[in-house]
């Protein structure tokens, strides 16, 4: 089996969904990958087969990034390896919908965990080799939900504006040293996201894409260039005109569509 061309990609959440679809789409590019999840066989049986289609190495490492230790294990596996990154997808993440004093205190802090303390950790610590190379690039997956509060799932469309901060600010800061930062705001997708998150079908105007079509827009933004990716014509349409109304009422439609 040849070292890849590309380097490594470790992708986070990579056991489905959009992540799954990450893997699918860099493998044929010819990156080496780490697929990290929680879920052990399914990533055992996605490394496999890419593996053996595309001749290239697949890791899969199991871990729970929502636990206080999680990306420090996940770092020390890659280090152990003497794997260096030259592209981070920090897709993990989960969403959850209902009053906000009504969820789980518990689970709302571990979406907070995963959604921006496990994304900042990765980010710092894989991030000296990229600026060392003045080579790399991340994606970090984000929301079209960064761009307002949403009531009814509150602590997670916050965790969303603080990516979308977050990522758009470092790509300004990473300019000099030939590190790219994509910030990807997919809507409403196809995954099993909703499910998880107790989310309402009704409540994706345009209806869900598809996680393919996501990553496809993600890759073709990293390819140009692009600092922020906004999948499909509706959502830039929709990100675009909140701009233009009084955010009052932005908060109200979105409590309207989100509402328990």
């Amino acid at each position: 089996m040849h070292m890849s061309q590309s380097g490594f990609a470790l992708i986070t959440g990579a056991s489905g969904g959009i992540g799954e679809c990450f893997a699918r789409s860099l493998a044929p590019r010819g990156y080496d990958l780490v697929l990290a999840a929680r879920s052990k066989d399914k990533l055992e049986l996605l490394a496999d087969e890419l593996q053996k289609k595309n001749q290239i190495r697949v890791i899969p490492i199991s871990v729970d990034l929502s636990l206080h230790e999680g990306v420090a294990t996940l770092v020390n596996e890659l280090r152990k390896g003497g794997i260096e990154t030259s592209l981070l997808v920090n897709n993990a993440g989960f969403g959850a919908r209902g009053r906000f004093w009504e969820l789980s205190l518990e689970r709302q802090a571990e979406m907070i965990r995963l959604n921006i303390q496990a994304l900042v950790e990765l980010t710092y610590l894989l991030l000296p080799d990229m600026i060392r190379k003045r080579a790399g690039a991340i994606i970090n997956v984000s929301s079209t939900a960064s761009f307002q509060p949403v009531p009814y799932t509150t602590t997670y469309s916050a965790t969303k504006a603080f990516v979308t901060s977050f990522s758009e600010a470092l790509a300004e800061e990473l300019k000099p040293y030939g590190v790219r930062v994509v910030t990807l705001c997919p809507g409403g997708t196809e995954t099993n996201f909703f499910a998880a998150g107790q989310y309402g079908m009704n409540t994706m105007p345009g209806g869900l894409q598809s996680p393919q079509e996501v990553v496809d827009a993600a890759l073709k933004g990293l390819d140009r260039g692009s600092r922020l990716v906004v999948p499909r014509l509706l959502n830039k349409l929709m990100v675009a005109s909140e701009r233009l109304v009084p955010r009052s009422l932005v908060i109200k439609a979105a409590a309207r569509m989100f509402r328990v």
